[in-house]
């Protein structure tokens, strides 16, 4: 396993641009907009891993209820897995709460579900499998 990305939740992609690519000089790899998770993501490089930053596209969203409750900032941290779900599996048997008991689609195609933070020390995970 590694940390395959972590997520930032900002009010707009251009507020966290402007601090991770034009500030920082980080290169965008991707943009795009996940409707079925309500969020528009761009995926920024760094190293071997990327920072995620996360766009509500309505504020009912889980991005979006994160950011009236929290504001911007780190929503989750990603973690890269040959075998999304087994590692599930496993999780749910070592007695982990999972958010998602099934894998779904997430950005850039892969599959991703997420564990909840009160199992992983407040910290929202996110399991990833690249196809």
């Amino acid at each position: 396993m590694k940390i395959d990305h972590i997520g930032i939740a900002t009010r707009q992609l251009d507020e966290g641009l402007a601090v991770w690519r034009d500030a920082l000089g980080l290169t965008v790899d991707a943009t795009e907009e996940i409707s079925e998770q309500g969020v528009r993501v761009a995926m920024l490089a760094i190293g071997d891993t990327h920072v995620e930053l996360l766009e509500a596209l309505s504020p009912d969203s889980a991005v979006g209820r994160f950011l009236a409750k929290r504001g911007p900032g780190i929503h989750h941290i990603a973690i890269k897995v040959d075998d999304i779900n087994a590692s599930l599996a496993d999780l749910k048997n070592k007695g982990a709460r999972l958010i998602d008991e099934t894998p779904r689609v997430g950005a850039g195609g892969c599959l991703v579900a997420f564990v909840h933070p009160s199992t992983t020390n407040g910290v929202l995970l996110e399991l990833v499998q690249h196809r």
